[in-house]
């Protein structure tokens, strides 16, 4: 582990996430307005510093349940999108006037996955950040439930607030939490479990310390944050995950506050690659020889020859997963070839691929410009 942790005060770009533990009063089912206040001061702090920052928050739902009453634990997807419908309006509502005590000015923004999976949308939504950024806004963003469906949603906003951080190229994320940073293991039923103040970089073993959702509102839990962590940080981005249940959660973390942080990549990526690696919902996966997985990790294309399966419907462009033959994730990567396509030329030579589709594409699947290790 390293000695030295990024520091808050010297990020120009910020990206906070909150959870709706943090935003609404279980109690009452009502928005907790002195510690939204005190988050507002926070940014007005930050801001001071010379920091642009945006807010994911979540709570839409959790604003309306009760008054729904939509009280028990479990609701059907069209339940979650109504309560969502009412809810965003009670959430933006209690930013804006949180914010505004302040002299800020709240944006709202409503993302689904594909605005982030689909290129040119992802462009827009980019646009659209730095546009208000420059503007001195305060963008709050949260999943736009109301539309989302079971299959296409991020399902948490630890993800949504990493592909957010790596689309405005932010210098860190903070994932304001029930705990204070990432343990051996589960501290609640181990005692021997050891914080970790700084993670270098994300292996196998680190995301193994990931355990289940915790209960209540929250659908999250520390994988999705360790997900996130690896999105954020292979784009640049320096993650932490700290406490936020208490008043003036970002001044604490700038006063040295106990938290974990996730050193970003030093190799970082470029905006483009970084897309491609923080893609949540390939449309495909091909799994490929062992030949293919060593060329891979030289940093060759994938020809066709290396092909062994391809699974899933895709289009040319479209994001796929490119795994092992057992199983295990190697790359993404944009296939240069619809699904039909690609499994005809499947372990076929480069050469052979005009005879077979009646027409010359390129001569990798995926070229190694549009294909990033994971």
């Amino acid at each position: 582990m390293a000695s030295l942790s990024p520091s808050l005060a010297a990020a120009r770009r910020i990206v906070v996430k909150i959870g709706s533990a943090l935003v609404v009063d279980a109690a009452t089912a009502a928005p907790r307005e002195a510690w939204l206040a005190s988050v507002a001061a926070d940014v007005t702090r930050l801001r001071a510093g010379g920091a642009e920052v945006v807010l994911v928050s979540s709570g839409a739902i959790a604003l309306a349940r009760r008054s729904l009453n939509l009280t028990r634990r479990k609701l059907r997807l069209e339940e979650k999108q109504a309560a969502a419908a009412v809810g965003q309006i009670r959430l933006a509502g209690a930013w804006q006037s949180a914010l505004a005590a302040h002299g800020l000015t709240a944006a709202q923004l409503l993302l689904t996955l594909e605005d982030s999976e689909d290129r040119r949308r992802y462009l827009n939504a980019r646009e659209t950040l730095r546009t208000l950024l420059s503007l001195g806004c305060v963008p709050v963003i949260n999943e736009n439930d109301t539309v989302a469906t079971a299959e296409i949603r991020f399902g948490d906003n630890d993800r949504l607030a990493a592909r957010v951080a790596e689309m405005i190229e932010a210098d860190a994320l903070i994932l304001l939490s029930d705990i204070d940073g990432l343990y051996t293991a589960d501290p609640r039923r181990d005692p021997e479990a050891r914080h970790l103040p700084v993670v270098d970089r994300m292996t196998d073993e680190i995301m193994a310390m990931g355990g289940e959702p915790p209960p209540g509102y929250s659908s999250g839990g520390m994988r999705t944050k360790l997900v996130a962590a690896g999105i954020a940080t292979g784009a640049g981005c320096a993650m932490a995950i700290a406490k936020g249940e208490t008043p003036n959660p970002l001044s604490a973390l700038l006063d040295g506050g106990r938290c974990t942080w996730f050193l970003p990549a030093p190799e970082g990526r470029s905006a483009r690659k970084s897309w491609i690696a923080g893609s949540l919902a390939p449309l495909g996966r091909l799994v490929v020889d062992d030949g293919a997985a060593r060329a891979l990790t030289q940093g060759r294309s994938l020809l066709p020859a290396g092909v062994r399966e391809v699974e899933g419907r895709f289009d040319r462009g479209d994001p796929v997963s490119v795994r092992d033959a057992a199983g295990r994730e190697l790359a993404r990567g944009l296939s240069a070839y619809d699904s039909d396509s690609a499994r005809r030329i499947a372990g076929r030579r480069t050469a052979e691929i005009e005879a077979i589709l009646g027409w010359r594409g390129r001569d990798e699947v995926i070229h190694r410009d549009d294909l990033v290790l994971v």
